[in-house]
């Protein structure tokens, strides 16, 4: 989109704002305070596939790679965030702006649970209140120096996803899924709304992949023969990795202890997360 000469691409502090004729942009502000370089999205076109835990998985391997990361749980009615790293307790705040939580590892964390007075309080909002908190966590958050944000996406392809793809500058998508004959049809919806918002798609990932028998060592395919290599070559997205049943890795969620999770099973999602363009809430 080409600017007119003198147009600072802000619409909103313009003087010809409402009669200008260039498309107005929708990305909302970062706080003033907040320097995000890379925003990642992770989504499914259902629920139930372990989006939470890959974003938690992507945020632990990237944040032992020396990159500074940071979860932002969009997932209003469900949140599950905090519970996984063990954060307790509600988030301040100051005429800054809100401070988030921080795990155990030093991974920034903005989650509604952090800002309720219980956490099994539940959230019996509207869509436009919750896609309106979203945005607040985008705005409103004191970040500070980020290389890498994670947001935890709700099911689907309403409300939330829309806001965020339109208020908050996503770099790419990484799209989860499960080895189940549904997959085809999960990924190509995430995929067609991927399209229709103008983001890329960073990659795919498998959840639930597999189970490996603790006695013998074998891999148990649970939900039946995975259809990933099919789908991905169909759609013609990168492959990121498989994650696997892991009774572990499922006790340190429970336990709140996702940052010592021994394994990386994405290992494979680095290059690709490395490689994206360097952007800032800025532009």
């Amino acid at each position: 989109m080409t600017q007119s000469s003198g147009c600072s691409g802000n619409c909103s502090s313009c003087s010809s704002k409402g009669s200008c004729s260039k498309p107005q942009s929708l990305l909302e502000p970062a706080n003033s305070l907040s320097h995000i370089k890379k925003v990642i999205g992770v989504v499914s076109g259902k629920g139930g596939v372990g989006k939470s835990m890959v974003t938690s998985s992507l945020a632990v391997m990237m944040q032992r790679r020396g990159f500074k990361t940071a979860i932002l749980d969009a997932d209003v009615t469900g949140p599950s965030i905090p519970k996984m790293f063990g954060i307790n307790g509600r988030a301040q705040g100051s005429e800054l702006g809100i401070d988030p939580r921080l795990s155990n590892n030093g991974i920034e964390v903005m989650s509604v649970n952090l800002l309720l007075e219980h956490t099994d309080d539940p959230v019996v909002w509207r869509g436009p209140v919750i896609a309106g908190t979203v945005k607040q966590f985008w705005s409103d958050v004191v970040w500070g120096e980020v290389d890498y944000m994670f947001i935890d996406m709700p099911p689907g392809t309403g409300d939330v996803p829309l806001t965020v793809f339109q208020s908050i500058p996503v770099d790419g998508i990484v799209i989860v899924t499960s080895p189940q004959d549904l997959v085809s049809m999960i990924v190509k919806k995430a995929c067609k709304m991927a399209k229709l918002m103008n983001v890329p798609i960073v990659g795919i990932v498998e959840n639930m992949s597999y189970l490996v028998c603790p006695d013998c060592g074998k891999q148990i395919d649970i939900f039946g023969k995975s259809k990933l290599e099919e789908v991905a070559e169909e759609t013609g997205l990168k492959i990121l990795g498989r994650m696997p049943i892991d009774p572990n890795l499922a006790a340190l969620c429970d336990e709140g202890k996702i940052d010592e999770m021994p394994v990386e099973y994405l290992s494979s999602a680095v290059e690709p997360l490395i490689a994206l363009k360097n952007r800032t809430f800025e532009e």
